[in-house]
């Protein structure tokens, strides 16, 4: 039996089939939490950023016309989530903690220890550029969409995407540099 497709679970839970949503939630839970990890670093408002993602879509199920792929539909809700997240944190550190520094973010505990390792210093790293910038990396760089992809869920020209890119990848090499090979740092 062939598997549903999004637009039949989304009218499936549209209609109030619990199961149905799983389903969807159930195939796009690593996709947005790429995203958001990568926006926010591991740890429980990433987890919080996440949950919140997928209620946004089950609240919107009734307004989800299918111009976009679900999954399309869920990155750029998930990106707007946790530039929302971003920007508390911000303001909440700025306000209570003027001087100090936000905590690194918890290992998520997946894949092998060099892997993981070499991820969060990624994700510490990502941290220290602007979000605009680091928006354009996660989409880009980490989880593969096009330019032109990149540019519709941002709502930017695609020259916009490009400049932003060069930019932070410019910003990232002097981070990054000690722990990358040369071959690391190239991008397609």
């Amino acid at each position: 039996m062939p598997l549903p497709s999004d637009a039949d679970l989304v009218a499936r839970a549209r209609d109030g089939d619990h199961a149905a949503f799983q389903r969807l939630v159930e195939r796009y839970a690593d996709q947005v939490a790429d995203v958001v990890i990568g926006m926010l670093g591991a740890g429980p408002e990433a987890d919080d950023v996440g949950q919140e993602t997928f209620i946004r879509l089950y609240e919107a199920l009734d307004q989800f016309r299918g111009e976009a792929s679900v999954g399309t539909y869920l990155t750029r809700i998930a990106i707007n989530r946790a530039l929302k997240a971003s920007r508390r944190r911000t303001a909440w550190y700025r306000r209570f903690l003027p001087s100090a520094e936000a905590p690194e973010p918890a290992s998520d505990g997946r894949g092998d220890y060099e892997a993981q390792e070499r991820s969060e210093l990624v994700r510490r790293v990502l941290q220290q550029i602007d979000e605009k910038h680091r928006t354009v990396v996660v989409l880009r760089i980490l989880e593969g969409y096009s330019t032109r992809e990149t540019a519709a869920l941002l709502d930017i020209p695609e020259g916009t995407v490009m400049s932003r890119l060069s930019r932070a990848l410019d910003k990232l090499e002097p981070l990054l540099a000690p722990f990358l090979t040369a071959d690391e740092m190239q991008v397609e």
